[in-house]
């Protein structure tokens, strides 16, 4: 039997599952604009990616980087969940999200 699929879908499936969280806390506390650390984080999967020699490491790894890569995405999408309430929002931040709802109306 081969168990190599089963094991690169469980490990992306984890990987979707850290991301998410970890993208809602880092709208939470830092913003949006902290989309670059998914970038270079998911470079180095990408790079690590290509260096590994195991094929289900490697495709792991790649999984990994394109998660952290939809991160970068998420981002978004959670500052306009944030507005939109459906999620809280950082009270240190309150005056960036209340200039974005007048930005948002206009």
């Amino acid at each position: 039997m081969n168990f190599s699929g089963i094991i690169v879908g469980a490990a992306v499936f984890l990987s979707i599952g850290i991301c998410h969280p970890a993208v809602i806390k880092m709208e939470y506390y830092w913003g949006k604009q902290s989309w670059w650390i998914w970038l270079v984080v998911g470079c180095i999967f990408i790079a690590a990616s290509m260096l590994v020699q195991n094929q289900i490491v490697s495709t792991i790894l790649g999984g990994f980087a394109f998660s952290c890569f939809w991160g970068i995405h998420e981002m978004d999408l959670q500052e306009k969940r944030v507005l939109r309430g459906w999620f809280p929002e950082n009270p240190k931040r309150h005056a960036y999200y209340e200039e974005r709802r007048k930005q948002m109306k206009k």
